[in-house]
């Protein structure tokens, strides 16, 4: 007897690590939610294949990024995905404004909420505020002092049925980011969790630290494997956009896979990866922004079903100012509402 309970202890385990995935739904379109290339705010774009992509009006900004980035005023590298009980919609953003700064630092994200894609409401943490920011004061602080931290780029979101807060209550949204501050010496990658109301966030834990910079992860859970795969862009060693893998989100994650790799660009440089399927096909799309290139070039590339053997780059078309983003599929009843949106807002 005492064999079985831990057979099924162990089986309950493995489930409910696994299970931890953001919901997917929809078998009509493509979103597209991204940085403008124009401006610092955040833009939609729809498809119905996953390459050829309509502006949602024209590629203007889609709320106020003055409005819901409280630190600068610009909104960067949108991250989109469902509320895990699927009765509404998240984003993060990095809360950022080059064009105002001056300099490539920021202090912050900026988490998002909606019910139809259109009106959004937010929360901005300043991470140079401290531990009074965060939920949890009890928790350990990872820095000495929080004033001094000077990026807080590129955040995504994981939902995770497993994680557990102190009073018990079940599930969290896995919040990823890369900081950096003088304690660091490089970007790190590290993680917080949000509460179910999107409102509340612990303080930063390290993902992890192969000794060089990193930045822009991108998490799958993938079906194929049974493993959680990390596009990442390495800035030290051999830079380029890597693959690492784990069994659960908070690691262990191995070190990046050095012979498979987005190397078929040359010399040019890229970062900002997203994966995403084709309905009804599993193997993956890569898309990334390849920055060194005037103008900027953003492409989406082929991997197979394990997220490997990278191929095959073409540029997005039909989108104005692609940059880094996100991919969602959609409904035939939210692409409807916002082809509608976009055409009244156009008038």
């Amino acid at each position: 007897m005492k064999k079985f309970f831990l057979t099924f202890s162990m089986a309950l385990a493995t489930f409910a690590s696994a299970s931890a995935q953001n919901l997917q739904k929809g078998d009509y379109a493509y979103l597209y939610c991204h940085m403008s290339d124009k401006g610092e705010w955040t833009a939609y774009a729809v498809s119905r294949d996953g390459y050829n992509y309509e502006d949602i009006i024209g590629g203007e900004p889609i709320m106020d990024p003055a409005e819901h980035a409280r630190i600068e005023g610009g909104q960067r590298d949108a991250f989109i995905c469902r509320e895990h009980r699927g009765k509404g919609y998240l984003m993060v953003t990095t809360d950022m404004c080059v064009a105002k700064s001056k300099k490539w630092d920021n202090y912050g994200i900026d988490l998002l909420k909606s019910k139809d894609l259109i009106n959004w409401t937010s929360v901005t943490f300043d991470f140079r505020k401290g531990p009074s920011i965060f939920c949890d004061p009890e928790s350990p602080d990872p820095y000495k002092d929080y004033s001094k931290i000077h990026r807080v780029w590129a955040p995504q979101i994981f939902w995770d049925p497993a994680y557990v807060w102190p009073d018990g209550k079940r599930g969290g949204y896995f919040v990823y980011y890369s900081l950096l501050s003088p304690e660091d010496g490089y970007d790190r990658m590290y993680y917080s969790y949000a509460d179910e109301s999107f409102t509340k966030l612990t303080k930063p834990r390290l993902l992890f630290d192969w000794g060089y910079a990193t930045i822009d992860a991108d998490i799958n859970y993938l079906e194929s494997d049974g493993l959680y795969h990390m596009l990442i862009k390495k800035e030290g060693g051999k830079p380029g956009i890597y693959t690492a893998t784990a069994k659960s989100l908070t690691g262990p994650w191995s070190e990046p896979v050095e012979d498979d790799y987005v190397s078929f660009e040359g010399r040019k440089n890229c970062e900002g990866s997203s994966a995403f399927q084709l309905m009804g096909d599993d193997t993956w799309r890569v898309a990334y922004i390849q920055y060194s290139d005037n103008p900027k070039h953003y492409r989406i590339c082929k991997a197979d079903k394990y997220l490997r053997n990278f191929s095959d780059p073409v540029d997005i078309k039909g989108v104005t100012g692609p940059q880094h983003g996100s991919f969602m599929r959609l409904t035939k009843k939210e692409y409807d509402r916002l082809k509608k949106w976009s055409a009244k807002q156009s008038k």
